[in-house]
């Protein structure tokens, strides 16, 4: 497993996702301060991380936040990542006082219907080289 700075947070997401890979993008694009680090959930680094944790190792459903050496998983790490984004999109994280059973509907119904609505890749994106001391 490639170490990662465990200071910083680290979003685990699904690389041949195209939804997922817009995320990254999305963040990327919004976090200034360019302190969240990223690895696809099958990469080497996200399967060691998903094994210790007890977290599905294939048919990927959620991304995974690591922060603080806490998960977070579904919902819950979309919104505690967003703690980290610029201007307004940082607010997003209020929505953690809806209770999460009503949050995680929301998300599963996304994660389920994702690669119909947005397609899927064969293999995972691959970073470019200034982006690529970001992801482990």
């Amino acid at each position: 497993m490639q170490d990662f700075d465990n200071t910083k947070p680290l979003l685990l997401f699904d690389g041949v996702c195209n939804l997922c890979n817009a995320t990254v993008q999305f963040v990327i694009e919004h976090n200034s301060k360019a302190n969240i680090q990223f690895a696809a959930l099958q990469s080497e680094t996200g399967q060691a991380i998903l094994k210790k944790n007890g977290l599905a190792t294939a048919d990927f459903d959620t991304i995974v936040l690591v922060e603080n050496d806490q998960i977070y998983t579904k919902s819950t790490a979309a919104l505690r990542l967003s703690r980290h984004f610029d201007g307004f999109y940082r607010f997003l994280y209020i929505f953690l006082l809806i209770p999460s059973p009503i949050r995680n509907l929301v998300y599963r119904f996304i994660s389920k219907n994702r690669y119909r609505w947005f397609g899927k890749e064969e293999s995972c994106w691959l970073p470019t080289p200034d982006l690529k001391k970001r992801f482990v």
